[in-house]
């Protein structure tokens, strides 16, 4: 099991490659939620996310022989960037497999970075196996993304630089997949300060650590299914599970609509993009999932920013139903001059927006002498959306809320 001492051999070591990135207090979160709010924000760290740390530890202490062989592993897309630029500033070799659906932002970024890039299987736990027969055939040095010592003592660097600049934290929240991440913090910071409260977050679509925790092993989901791409892990790694054992305080899950709507508000409150796993501390946070006092000194580790511009404007778009800010219905009109706009005049004077209008009269569960509409509403948020069907139901429409 790592200790306090590894970190700070690890820092030494990511110091010159890996950025000492913002913790940010903020008024937003804090004033929504009673407590102190301090964002760790990963998001500006180089490649996006984190992982840079671990893997630029590992690589840095390999042999001579072993960075001549060059340096493989799998990853849904963060740990590949980081491995591919500490490998690249070091002069290594790297080949990354990643899962065919990995987003085409993170795929092309570690190209950019220099590695050779594999797709291959469904989740991480497919592309990992084609990445141990390369490491097997090609005699590669295998960088696991979380399941290492050196890998969570690089990432354990975050821990020190946030009891560096807040001593008085009270409760960390940090995201888990694999464990890594997690188990370097919590490292790091249960040997300088007991008494702080670390709190694992898992996405509800991956969530083993639980179940592991319960059972007292480590369990293995038989998939994965989640927005938080960078944790969507079927298990915690071996000894990442020791680690949570014996240093994490309490580990929570949150839903992956929780998770869009931490997201789009941080997005549009705090001026700050982060990825699906960057959002499940925050959205732990603001859904309630762990106990705080009021002025409580907490950190949401936000860990990395590089989400897909596809999965974005999907998660926007979750964000905003899940508050009530965009609205789908579909109610039935009689088919004659005016009925539309009768429909439509009830809507505006209810200052919704209109989105899209979809209008149908042949269709075959429609009356021959009616039509049916729908429509894509933009709103103000839970109340007003409420307010609007009542005006529309109070005008003797049927609606059905779609989404």
């Amino acid at each position: 099991m790592i200790e306090l001492a590894d970190v700070l051999d690890a820092r030494e070591r990511v110091a010159a490659t890996a950025r000492h990135t913002p913790l940010d207090y903020s008024h937003t979160f804090s004033s929504m939620t009673g407590a102190d709010i301090h964002l760790k924000l990963e998001t500006f760290q180089r490649t996006g996310s984190f992982k840079i740390r671990g893997a630029t530890n590992k690589i840095a202490t390999l042999s001579d022989e072993e960075q001549e062989a060059g340096v493989v592993t799998a990853s849904a897309g963060n740990h590949a960037q980081g491995v591919a630029l500490a490998a690249t500033r070091i002069g290594v070799d790297s080949k990354i497999v990643m899962p065919e659906h990995a987003p085409v932002s993170k795929v092309k970024a570690t190209r950019n970075y220099g590695a050779e890039v594999v797709l291959h299987g469904a989740d991480y736990d497919e592309a990992a196996e084609k990445a141990h027969e390369i490491e097997r055939a090609e005699d590669r040095v295998y960088v696991h993304a979380f399941d290492d010592p050196m890998v969570m003592a690089g990432q354990g660097t975050i821990g020190l630089e946030i009891l560096e600049e807040l001593p008085e934290v009270d409760t960390l929240l940090v995201p888990i997949g694999g464990g890594g991440l997690i188990s370097g913090i919590a490292t790091a910071v249960k040997a300088k300060n007991p008494d702080t409260r670390i709190v694992g977050v898992q996405a509800e679509g991956a969530s083993s650590v639980a179940d592991s925790l319960r059972k007292g092993e480590v369990v293995e989901r038989e998939q994965v299914d989640t927005i938080a791409d960078g944790i969507a892990t079927r298990k915690v790694g071996t000894e990442t599970f020791e680690v949570i054992r014996e240093r994490v305080d309490e580990v929570v899950t949150v839903s992956d609509a929780e998770t869009a709507v931490a997201l789009t508000t941080l997005l549009e409150r705090g001026k700050t993009l982060v990825e699906g796993a960057g959002a499940v501390p925050l959205a732990a946070l603001l859904e309630g999932r762990f106990d705080y006092d009021d002025d409580e000194v907490i950190v949401p580790c936000l860990c990395g920013g590089n989400i897909d511009l596809n999965v974005l404007t999907t998660v926007i778009m979750r964000g905003l139903v899940e508050t009530g800010r965009y609205l789908r219905i579909r109610t039935i009109l009689k088919d004659r001059p005016g009925e539309l706009e009768r429909l439509v005049q009830i809507i505006s004077d209810a200052r919704a927006n209109i989105h899209a209008i979809e209008h149908d009269r042949a269709g075959k569960d429609v009356a021959m002498n009616a039509a049916e509409v729908e429509l894509d509403l933009e709103t103000k948020g839970a109340e007003h959306a409420e307010a609007l069907l009542a005006a529309l139901r109070e005008e003797e429409y049927e609606v059905d809320v779609l989404v």
